[in-house]
């Protein structure tokens, strides 16, 4: 894992499968209007019902739960079962951070377009 930092949020890149960990909190600090992160965070429901493979939490290593997230609830993501964090495979947080953010010129947004190639809508 690469680990880069923004504006004091460290963001865990793994160049083997694109994916991204953020601690706990950290997803709080990329959302930069507070009515739209308010909206997204609360979107995060558990999706028990998930064929997807659950990974296992770089932290304590236990499997994570699958979580329907994003204003539409439309994304899937890990999230740790003991609160450790979220994982994102590629492009996912992407999704999100757009989703819970101003709509140009938006730095965290950028970083994602340019370091981990992902296009916006």
């Amino acid at each position: 894992m690469i680990v880069l930092e923004l504006h004091q949020v460290e963001i865990d890149y793994c160049s083997q499968c694109s994916g991204i960990w953020l601690n706990t909190g950290e997803m709080e600090l990329l959302l930069e209007s507070p009515d739209k992160r308010d909206l997204v965070l609360v979107s995060f429901r558990v999706d028990p019902d998930s064929s997807e493979k659950k990974l296992r939490c770089p932290i304590c290593r236990k499997k994570m739960q699958k979580a329907m997230a994003g204003l539409d609830s439309d994304i899937l993501i890990d999230k740790c079962r003991k609160g450790h964090g979220l994982w994102f495979d590629r492009g996912e947080l992407h999704r999100i951070v757009e989703q819970g953010s101003s709509p140009i010129n938006h730095e965290v947004i950028d970083l994602l377009r340019d370091m981990f190639d992902y296009k916006l809508k």
